[in-house]
């Protein structure tokens, strides 16, 4: 199962983006951990040192489960030698009162680690859910489910990483390594012409997505060479005329004001991409909790 895990998380980004994930989970817990524990566990040391415990984590709630790695590394950076045994595996799905692991070792460890082991485990499994949700929401189209840089600060590529475990795709990892062409780089540059062109010649080996607000500038982006383009905040009506103007000259992205309940209508316009902030940035975390167990 380690192998499994260790196998999502190296595929899980862009392999055009090189990314130690295995360094990432490490870091993205020491700093957790470093903010939650600061200078000792004041409430752990009620408990004898010695003393030795078993726990479960279980869910309270239909989910699709993900954080694995970062909540094992938790009870791991505070204790190597918590034994950690996973009842399901990363992306599968669990239903209400469902075990998740049992842990056992050194009491103080796993209360210690406790909090934000599930922090990370709630949260990366309630983006992975919500992702499932608009996956399937589309199936039968050929549009595919992407994420934006709206994510929580500092844990960009976990989260990113739980939009792949629920079936979406990863656009842009940050603003290193794709271009996205919005209003006012246009303005800027003083037309959706000259932004391209600037683009183009300042970086041609990163993908250039520009953004249109109205089917006047996809004409003008199209003429312009533009080969993907993000269509901000446009109606169902103006997403299947954008689909018959561009005819498959350019790659099509929906965005802006995206939900469950008009996701499917989106995507049977013909689109190609449908970008969703709400993956990351409106996500409620996903119910756990974890109980000592009698041995």
């Amino acid at each position: 199962m380690q192998s499994m895990r260790a196998s999502l998380l190296s595929k899980s980004l862009s392999s055009d983006t090189m990314i130690d994930i295995t360094q990432i989970v490490y870091d993205d817990v020491s700093r957790a951990l470093a903010e939650d524990v600061g200078s000792g566990d004041l409430t752990a040391h009620l408990i004898p040192d010695h003393q030795q415990a078993q726990a479960c984590i279980i869910s309270r709630e239909s989910a699709i489960v993900c954080g694995l790695a970062w909540a094992e590394s938790c009870f791991k950076q505070i204790d190597s030698h918590l034994e950690i045994d996973w009842l399901v595996d990363e992306g599968n799905h669990t239903g209400p009162n469902q075990p998740l692991c049992r842990i056992s070792g050194n009491a103080r460890a796993m209360l210690t680690a406790e909090r934000t082991a599930l922090n990370f485990l709630q949260s990366l499994s309630a983006t992975a859910t919500l992702t499932r949700k608009y996956v399937d929401a589309v199936i039968g189209s050929h549009a595919r489910i992407l994420d934006t840089r709206k994510t929580i600060p500092g844990l960009r590529q976990a989260q990113k990483y739980a939009v792949t475990v629920g079936g979406g795709m990863n656009h842009r990892i940050g603003l290193y390594d794709g271009i996205l062409i919005k209003e006012n780089h246009i303005a800027a540059a003083g037309s959706i012409r000259a932004a391209l062109s600037n683009a183009a010649a300042i970086h041609r080996n990163v993908p250039i997505q520009i953004e249109v607000e109205n089917l006047g500038e996809l004409q003008e982006a199209l003429a312009g060479g533009a080969t993907s383009i993000l269509l901000d905040n446009f109606s169902t009506s103006e997403l299947a005329e954008a689909v018959r103007i561009t005819h498959g000259r350019a790659l099509l992205e929906a965005s802006g004001g995206i939900t469950l309940d008009n996701v499917r209508a989106i995507a049977l316009t013909g689109v190609d991409r449908i970008s969703v902030g709400s993956l990351t940035k409106n996500i409620q975390a996903i119910d756990l909790s974890m109980r000592f167990t009698s041995p």
